[in-house]
């Protein structure tokens, strides 16, 4: 909280009230017009008002980001540290509740449900991507280039030898 400002304001009344105090003193004083002294106190008294007014209007404003700020922190703060599975069983309690009081389920969670299963799930496909990304590497490792074969049918440079054929 900003307390240093309400210091401030604090001060700012008190040197008013002194303000208000001789102008009041002032009044006593034939010297002065009474008339005229009372309506300096009425200036100096709107001033006062629509001072802490303002202050208040801005101090409200203040405090209200301050609580936003607050809230979020919290929030977060309850998200990092909550367990994501800990709601599953909230609403296995309550179903049980339920159950115990003879209502219908709202939800039904598998039988033989267990929290580590998608943690398990997880890790397994962690490692098959592992087994992945490695088969690749291998892979890509012992590819080397072949020589180019000229393809079937064509002529390579080459005469082929006529076949004998045998009279008998």
């Amino acid at each position: 909280m900003k307390l240093h400002l309400f210091q401030e304001l604090i001060d700012l009344n008190q040197a008013f009230e002194q303000v208000l105090r001789r102008l009041q003193n002032m009044e006593k004083v034939r010297f002065f017009h009474a008339e005229e002294l009372r309506y300096a106190r009425t200036q100096v008294e709107s001033a006062r008002v629509q001072t802490n007014r303002e202050f208040f209007d801005s101090f409200e404003e203040i405090v209200e980001n301050d609580a936003v700020w607050a809230y979020e922190f919290e929030r977060a703060y309850d998200r990092k540290i909550k367990d994501p599975d800990e709601i599953y069983l909230e609403i296995k309690d309550s179903e049980e509740r339920r159950k115990k009081k003879g209502l219908p389920p709202r939800i039904v969670l598998l039988p033989g449900w267990d929290m580590s299963d998608e943690e398990r799930y997880d890790e397994e496909h962690a490692r098959k991507r592992k087994r992945a990304a490695k088969k690749r590497r291998n892979t890509k490792t012992k590819r080397r280039p072949h020589a180019a074969k000229p393809p079937s049918g064509t002529q390579s440079g080459v005469t082929p030898t006529p076949e004998r054929t045998t009279t008998s």
